[in-house]
This record gives structure tokens, sequence and C-alpha cells, in this order.
């Protein structure tokens, strides 16, 4: 009976079955990753992106593969957007929200000097105003789960550690893991947990031709090859770890900035076997 009760209790742990999780961005990349590892675990998952066909198709995708997934086409740069779209989580989940994922947001590569004022206001927006606003109006439905509460940024390299032209991209990243310390510690009380996941290179398309610099691209080839692991991680290879985060298995992991970065953070060399 008590081998019955630790095998129950175990997976128990290891379930998301019954919760619910709004997942920004989540047609691409590494936010569409997120969404199939919370509902591989059982989770029932609400995601939003600006494209309406893509959203679609994609939902398409997931219910083919018995995924409980809804979608919100939106806009996160726009305040009214980001309450319509708590409004609709809130309808489709019943006024509670198990877990929340910050995913969405954009890059830039450029030169301090040449970053204009609507590239500033336009990373800053997206990167920090709308995640930051997400996660205020989200958090009645957050408490209302009771102590099952789950929040996860994801971040970056660059908001820990300064990288080639990525200055205003990185003091957003670096405005979300202040965030994420802030928040864990003042709504520990209310039940709600709150991590960043912070990869450095991903395949994923957040960076669109517009928004790079090419003369400055040869800057990060010599930083690739000093990743002792490879240099460009898969977005399935960042999102178990935010599943994880959100799991009852790591009920007193909160406040933690965690780098996924193929160990490039750890040193500065790649040894040569």
């Amino acid at each position: 009976m008590e081998e019955q009760s630790s095998s129950s209790n175990r997976v128990q742990k290891w379930s998301l079955h019954g919760k619910t999780a709004l997942v920004t961005g989540g047609t691409r990349g590494i936010g569409s990753a997120i969404v199939e590892e919370l509902a591989g675990f059982g989770a029932s998952v609400h995601t939003c992106s600006r494209n309406k066909k893509e959203l679609d198709d994609k939902i398409q995708e997931w219910e083919a593969k018995g995924f409980k997934v809804t979608g919100s086409v939106c806009d996160l740069f726009f305040k009214e957007q980001r309450e319509h779209l708590i409004h609709t989580v809130s309808s489709v989940f019943e006024g509670k929200l198990n877990i929340l994922v910050n995913n969405a947001a954009i890059s830039m590569i450029k030169r301090t000097a040449d970053i204009s004022v609507e590239d500033y206001s336009k990373i800053m927006g997206t990167n920090v105003d709308s995640p930051f606003h997400i996660t205020q109006i989200a958090y009645p439905l957050l408490k209302a789960c009771g102590n099952t509460a789950s929040i996860v940024f994801i971040s970056s390299l660059a908001g820990s550690l300064a990288l080639p032209a990525l200055s205003v991209y990185g003091a957003s990243k670096g405005a979300i893991n202040q965030l994420t310390k802030f928040l864990a510690c003042e709504w520990a009380n209310d039940g709600i947990r709150v991590n960043t996941v912070s990869p450095f290179a991903v395949k994923t398309s957040i960076l669109k031709a517009e928004d790079i610099d090419p003369s400055l691209v040869g800057n990060y080839s010599e930083l690739m090859c000093r990743t002792p692991l490879k240099p460009i991680a898969e977005p399935d290879e960042i999102s178990p770890l935010v599943a994880f985060l959100c799991l009852p298995a790591a009920s007193h992991i909160t406040g933690q900035i965690i780098l996924v970065d193929g160990g490039f953070s750890a040193g500065s060399f790649k040894f040569q076997s």
C-alpha cells in the first residue's frame, strides 16, 4: 500500500494533467516547443500569435496530436490587445491560470550608436512592457490557483553577459532577470513561483533580416566556436526545462535565472581532443 502511494505521488509530481497554461508567442521556435512540451505533460494550453493563418495551422497540427490547445490573434505590443488576451484566457480557463510563460520577444543586432528611438521603444515595449503587463493582469488568475502557479520568463544570455551589438536587447532581458527575482519574493505568499530560462543561440526566427547589421554577424563566429557543446540549440532543447519549472516536482524552485547556453558561460575555451 505504501509502495502504491509512493508511486502515485511520483506520477503526480511529473504531471500537468488538469493544469492550465498561457504561452505567449507560441506558434514558432521556442514558444511552439514549449506549447508542445506542456501539452505533452497533460496541460490545457492557450497561446497567441499576430498571424491568424499561422495560429490556425498550428492549432490544427496540435489537435491532430491529441493536445488541448486554443489560441488568440494578438499583437502583444498593444495594451488593449494584452488586456483582451487575458480576458479570453480567464473565460477559457474559468478564472484560473496555473502556468504563464512569457516567451514572445524581438531582437536586433545593431551598434548602439545606430539604434533609433523607434528601435529602442519597439524592443523595450515588446520585451519588457508587454511581459510585465501580461504578468500583472494575469496575477488574479494565478493567485486563484492556490499554491500551484508558476511563471516562467524566457530571457537570454545577453541579459547576464555583454554580447556584440545587443545592448538594448540585453538591457531588456536584464530587466526581465531582475523582475523575476522581485516577483519571486513578492508573490511567494500567494503560492506563485517565478523563474527565468536564459538561452544563448537557438535556431529560431526571432531575428529578421532588417534587424541585423551584416557587418556585425562575424563577431559571433568566434563566440560560437567557444561553446563547449554545439553552438546553436534546437527549440526543443530549451522547452523541457521550462516544463520542468512548471511541474509540481519543481515546487521549491523560485527566483532563479537558469542559463541554457551549451556551457558557454562556464568558460572561455573549447578543449580540442
